[in-house]
């Protein structure tokens, strides 16, 4: 990690235009916590998006100050900040800024902006909820100290207790008061001084205006007891709703970080050295930027895997559950990959790096999951919108309050105001579709399954349709040898070990699965054969000259198709592979697509969701209907090109359907994009440019299914979550503005409201129940 990253939350002062900031324009710092979007122009991209935290921030109000602050500044293009995930997407070009402009403008606009993959995050976060904690245990324990001197009040009736001993005790609580409005109330005054500066309002406003016009009614009538607010005191009232208040907000912070804390733990999950091999063969411990493509390192057990690559020596178990949903363990030896971000449990392996950096799967999973984090969904934007309005409704209904209820008693009167202003807050209105969305994306990261578009999961929620593409996606990605025919005088053996001689420098899934067949029955050529100029024909097979006494063959081979082995084709349900020499035909293997094992079970939960499933496949009506068979799906299509199926599916919608795709993306681009709602397999292709709402990460289908169950539950949730605002606004707006909600009931109901909104969500933490 470099300097500049690594050490600049502790370079950082709160106030001021800040020069350290400047460390983050060198172009080296950029890819830390930025991405190039200009791919075609990698050498020096135009246009970067960067992933920011921003401290300070509470409310959906301050996420639009945020919003606005980035906007202003020429050349950053688009700004997203989610108050949920305390996160942001800034789109910025390079010609027209740099990223110490656009983090001072927020700055100057009261927040702290960080790198999001800032490795010093969490003890940031601890130490804030350590301060948070302070705070609130000083408000707890002068609330209780002052409850003990109002309580006399409470229980006797006027002229029980002498006036002196009563000013006492007002004199007494007043003391104890200002701890609370110093110390434990300062981050509602600093928020609400910083807002009154910049002009506009949040959600701290009111509460901080609250909170000191209690104060100052209060001690006026503890100095001038005979004066207009000499009649009563409210120290009990205010003690106790910053109490609720501050618990409530610790609670909310201490649910948010482990959200925060689970996406760090990924991003943080590459240690920050390795052990890399030098050209004696020793090795070294370097920096992880330092590795090249080529490079081979030594990973001993307990570390991270800090490239993908493929194991040159060792045995070894890896645990690739948060990049896959594998929860098995897996067995990896020489010759298997291993990936980026997964940990070696059990041997010392040494490794060649093939991918670094960007290039890897760990690289392209942060970059989904922060996307998520950052992104809007439309009910969240209707939130933000409604709150700043609401906000300054407020505050015209409870100066409007006040001077309605002053005649009576202007003490009173104050105190009605008050509670209007702290009781109507929209912090649950805000908090009530992000905070469901981001703990159902996490509860499926982990089973799996990236959520790109937190929208999405509105959408799935609504599909009634879901059509499967068939080869890669219900099917396994490669093929297995199910028979084979050879012409006289040629063993199946000798076939099969020529085949698979030519077919070894393919990467074709076809060539693959002759060489699994071959290596699995241990059939090697014999002595003495010879396989030269071996020739790949694009969508065709391989040509090369062999020279094979054993079973009299020399000169031109070939594998593949029946045109290119000069052959009639011949019709059959699975997939036909010849091979053919000077004299002709010499053997005929016929594949078959493996069904994945929970793609049967998979149909049926969709189906028991009452959800619709179909297929659409490229491959011939008949193989398309057979594997349909097999999983259950009634209804089914061959024969279709990507734009056959992009035409099918916009049918279908305008017939009036919510159609969801589930794709390998390879060649469902276009109908993935087309689609309501998108899922792709992530094996399948580089995650970042896939077309797709959903990613599942690891070989099974149940997933998708959780995923269907998911989005459900999610808007179930989010419903419940805005009646409950809805509900909470309609009654006790009408209590406060009719003087029969106290302050402290205020504080109390506000603090409430938010903490069971955020609680609700975290219910979908949970795995996916199976309908």
């Amino acid at each position: 990690m470099p300097v500049g990253v690594t050490h600049l939350s502790e370079s950082l002062p709160r106030h001021g235009v800040d020069e350290s900031l400047r460390l983050l324009d060198d172009p080296e710092e950029w890819r830390e916590f930025s991405r190039p979007l200009d791919a075609a122009a990698e050498a020096a991209p135009a246009c970067w998006e960067s992933s920011v935290v921003f401290e300070g921030m509470h409310c959906a109000a301050c996420a639009g100050t945020i919003e606005d602050a980035l906007r202003s500044v020429p050349g950053v293009q688009s700004a997203d900040v989610s108050a949920a995930s305390q996160r942001g997407r800034v789109v910025w070009d390079a010609a027209l800024t740099q990223p110490s402009q656009w983090m001072d403008a927020v700055r100057r606009a009261g927040y702290q902006p960080l790198p999001a993959h800032d490795p010093l995050a969490s003890e940031r976060r601890l130490a804030e909820t350590r301060k948070m904690l302070w705070r609130l245990g000083v408000a707890g324990l002068c609330m209780m100290q002052v409850m003990m001197y109002a309580t006399p009040t409470y229980f006797t009736r006027p002229g029980e207790i002498e006036p002196n001993i009563i000013n006492l005790l007002r004199w007494a609580a007043w003391v104890l008061t200002i701890p609370v409005m110093l110390f434990s109330c300062q981050p509602f005054f600093a928020n609400a001084l910083r807002d009154l500066r910049q002009r506009r309002i949040s959600m701290d406003l009111p509460v901080a205006l609250g909170m000191g016009l209690t104060f100052v009614v209060s001690t006026l009538g503890t100095f001038e007891p005979e004066g207009p607010f000499g009649h009563e005191v409210y120290f009990d009232s205010l003690t106790m709703f910053v109490f609720f208040l501050l618990a409530g907000r610790w609670l909310e912070l201490r649910l948010r970080d482990r959200t925060a804390g689970a996406l760090e733990a990924l991003m943080h999950r590459l240690p920050e050295s390795v052990e890399r091999q030098r050209a004696d063969g020793s090795f070294e411990r370097v920096a992880v930027r330092r590795l090249r493509v080529g490079d081979v390192v030594r990973v001993l057990p307990g570390e991270a895997f800090v490239a993908d690559g493929v194991v040159l020596r060792g045995t070894t178990t890896a645990d690739e559950a948060l990049l896959t949903g594998e929860s098995t363990p897996l067995a990896r030896g020489v010759g298997d990959t291993v990936i980026a971000g997964s940990h070696n449990l059990s041997g010392v392996v040494e490794q060649r790096v093939d991918r670094l950096g960007e290039d890897t799967r760990y690289a392209q999973i942060v970059a989904l999951m922060t996307e998520a984090s950052t992104t809007k969904p439309r009910l969240a934007r209707l939130a933000d919108r409604v709150a700043k309005p609401f906000l300054a409704a407020m505050l015209l209904a409870s100066g409007l309050a006040v001077v309605w209820w002053w005649p009576s008693d202007p003490g009173h009167a104050v105190m009605i105001g008050v509670a209007i202003l702290v009781v109507t807050c929209p912090c649950a209105l805000s908090l009530a579709t992000p905070a469901a969305m981001l703990a159902a994306a996490g509860s499926m990261a982990r089973s799996g399954v990236l959520v790109r578009h937190l929208q999405a999961l509105e959408t799935l929620a609504g599909v009634d349709t879901v059509v499967f593409d068939k080869t890669g996606t219900l099917t396994c990605d490669g093929f297995v040898l199910d028979r084979m025919s050879t012409r006289a005088g040629v063993e199946r053996g000798q076939a099969l070990a020529l085949a698979a001689a030519l077919a070894r420098g393919s990467l074709h899934p076809v060539s693959r699965a002759l060489v699994a067949a071959a290596d699995a029955e241990a059939i090697d050529p014999a002595t003495g054969w010879r396989v030269e100029a071996a020739e790949e024909v694009a969508g065709q097979g391989v040509c090369a000259q062999v020279e094979a006494p054993a079973i009299g063959v020399h000169g031109a081979v070939r594998l593949g198709s029946a045109s290119l082995c000069g052959l009639e084709p011949a019709s059959s349900e699975g997939l036909q592979v010849h091979l053919a020499d000077c004299q002709g035909w010499l053997a005929s293997f016929e594949l078959r697509e493996d069904l994945r094992d929970d793609a049967k079970a998979a149909v049926q939960t969709l189906a028991g969701l009452g959800i619709r499933v179909r297929l659409l496949s490229g491959d011939s009506a008949q193989a398309a209907e057979r594997l349909a068979g097999l999983a259950g799906i009634a209804e089914a299509r061959g024969g279709c090109t990507p734009a056959d199926k992009l035409a099918t599916l916009r049918a279908w919608q305008q017939e009036g359907h919510s159609v969801a795709m589930v794709g390998d993306g390879l060649n469902d681009g276009p109908v993935l994009a087309g689609a309501d709602a998108s899922v792709a397999f992530g094996r399948s292709v580089p995650l970042a440019r896939a077309q797709s709402d959903f990613v599942v990460m690891g070989d099974h289908l149940m997933p998708v299914a959780a995923l269907f169950v998911k989005a459900r539950d999610t808007m179930r949730v989010v419903r419940q979550n805005l009646a409950w605002a809805a509900a909470y606004n309609a009654v006790a707006i009408p209590l406060a503005m009719a003087g029969w909600m106290p302050a402290w009931a205020a504080g109390l109901g506000m603090a409430t409201s938010s903490l069971l909104v955020v609680l609700n969500a975290m219910r979908l933490s949970r795995p996916a129940e199976f309908a």
